[in-house]
C-alpha cells in the first residue's frame, strides 16, 4: 500500500461518494471510505470503510490516520437532501455540515494532506429569472443564496480557502449542480427531483397522474453521476484552485423532466400541480472554467434517465412487494 496513491472519501457510503470511491478504486487508488451511514447506497470497492461521525474532531483525525498519509481527501460528507428537506431542516443542515467541514479541513491541514476537494453547490448563487444571462463563478458575490444550505456552502468554501492560505493546503472547490443516477436516495424526503419523479412515475399506472410542486415550471439542469465523478477527479488533479461550476448546458423545466421519465418508462403521465417548496425559479451558469480543463459531460438527460429509471423502478417493485 505504501507505493499506491491513497485517497480518503468523506461521505463514501453516500450516493456521489460511493460512485467516486468505485471510480478511484478502478484506477488503482487505495481508498478509505468514511461515513456515518453503516451501509453503502450501492456496491462499494473501498479498500477500507470507517464508520464515524465527522462532526467529532477526533473522528476526523482518526479518518486521516493512515501509513504515509493521504495524497487526496474528497470531502463530500454533509447533511443534505432535496428541496423538501433543505427547506425544512435549516438549523440541522447548518449545524451538522459546518461542524463536519470545520473539523475535517482543520485535521487535514494539520497532518499535511496533499490535496483537498470540497463539494460545494450552485445553491451559493442567488435566484434567477428565466432567460437571464449566465452567471460565472465570480457572480456568487455580492452573496445572496436562496436558502440556508447555500449560505453554509459559501461559508465552508471561504473557510477552506483560508486554510489553504494559512497552511499551504492544495484546495479544490466544485459547485455541484443537481446530480442523479442509480444508487441514490429515491424516497424518504432526501431524494432530488430526478429520483423523486422516477419513483412517482414507477408507482403510477399508465395514463395516471403524479403530484409535482408548482406544476413543474421551475428550470434546472441535471448531471448524471458518472459525468460528475469524472469532473471531480479532473478538477482535483488540475491546477484550478478557484471555485468551479460542475454541470451541463441542457436546461429543462421540471415538467420536461417528467416528460423524459415518462418516455423512458413507456407511460402516459399527467401532472397534478400541488403546493410545496419550489426553490429558485431558474438556473443558468457558465461551465467554461470546467470545460477549459478538458472535461465534457457524456450523458444527455435522456441517456442518464434511461440508466436511472430501471434501477428506481426495481426498488419500487422490491419495496412494495
Amino acid at each position: 500500500m505504501s507505493c499506491m496513491k491513497k485517497a480518503l472519501v468523506c461521505g463514501g457510503n453516500g450516493f456521489i461518494g460511493g460512485h467516486l470511491v468505485n471510480r478511484l478504486a478502478a484506477e488503482g487508488t487505495w481508498v478509505r471510505a468514511v461515513d456515518i451511514a453503516p451501509e453503502p447506497y450501492g456496491p462499494s470497492h473501498a479498500a477500507e470503510t470507517l464508520i464515524a461521525d465527522l462532526r467529532d474532531p477526533e473522528a476526523c483525525r482518526k479518518a486521516l490516520d493512515v501509513d504515509g498519509g493521504f495524497d487526496e481527501v474528497y470531502q463530500l460528507a454533509a447533511d443534505m437532501g432535496g428541496m423538501e428537506f433543505i427547506s425544512s431542516a435549516e438549523s440541522a443542515i447548518m449545524h451538522n455540515s459546518v461542524l463536519i467541514n470545520v473539523h475535517m479541513v482543520d485535521a487535514a491541514a494539520r497532518v499535511g494532506v496533499g490535496r483537498y476537494f470540497y463539494s460545494s453547490s450552485v445553491c451559493v448563487y442567488r435566484d434567477m429569472a428565466p432567460d437571464e444571462p449566465q452567471l460565472t463563478e465570480e457572480d456568487a458575490y455580492p452573496a445572496q443564496p436562496d436558502n440556508e444550505y447555500g449560505w453554509e456552502k459559501l461559508y465552508s468554501e471561504r473557510m477552506l480557502q483560508a486554510y489553504s492560505r494559512d497552511f499551504g493546503l492544495e484546495a479544490r472547490i466544485a459547485r455541484f449542480e443537481n446530480c442523479y443516477g442509480p444508487y441514490g436516495a429515491w424516497r424518504g424526503g432526501r431524494e432530488k427531483a430526478p429520483a423523486a419523479i422516477c419513483r412517482k412515475v414507477a408507482e403510477a399506472p399508465n395514463g395516471g397522474s403524479i403530484p409535482v410542486f408548482g406544476g413543474g415550471s421551475t428550470i434546472r439542469t441535471f448531471i448524471y453521476v458518472e459525468d460528475l465523478v469524472e469532473a471531480v477527479i479532473t478538477l482535483m488533479r488540475s491546477d484550478e484552485a478557484r471555485p468551479t461550476n460542475i454541470g451541463v448546458d441542457e436546461y429543462v423545466t421540471i415538467r420536461e423532466l417528467v416528460e423524459t421519465v415518462a418516455e423512458v418508462a413507456g407511460k402516459r403521465i399527467e401532472i397534478e400541480a400541488i403546493d410545496g417548496p419550489l426553490g429558485v425559479q431558474s438556473r443558468n451558469f457558465s461551465h467554461e472554467r470546467m470545460k477549459a480543463l478538458g472535461w465534457q459531460a457524456r450523458h444527455s438527460l435522456h441517456d442518464g434517465i434511461a440508466k436511472t429509471y430501471p434501477w428506481i423502478e426495481e426498488q419500487v417493485r422490491i419495496h412494495s412487494s
